[in-house]
């Protein structure tokens, strides 16, 4: 796509973060990388995988303790996570 003003950096990349649909990867990386800052450190060491698929957040964790503290946390941690991404990223948990 040819311009003939001159932008700056940012509005190129946000262009084209725009063009290619990647805000929406981009929010759920951005999710999975404050997962620690989110849940506290004692929680993130407790979890042995995290990944999104389909607005999911799926969370696998080494301790059936913190597994059901966050079943019953499970509402306010997707509040939180979408507040943080700004945005709903997150429409489900799933805690295994």
């Amino acid at each position: 796509m040819r311009r003939s003003k001159t932008i700056s950096l940012a509005e190129a990349v946000n262009d084209y973060i725009r063009e290619m649909n990647l805000g929406g990867k981009l929010s759920e990386v951005g999710v999975i990388n404050s997962w620690e800052e989110i849940v506290g450190k004692a929680i993130s060491s407790r979890t042995s995988n995290i990944y999104i698929k389909d607005h999911i957040l799926y969370v696998h964790l080494n301790s059936s303790v913190v597994r059901n503290e966050l079943l019953m946390l499970r509402e306010v941690l997707k509040e939180k996570i979408n507040q943080k991404a700004g945005s709903e990223v997150i429409k489900d948990i799933v805690l295994r």
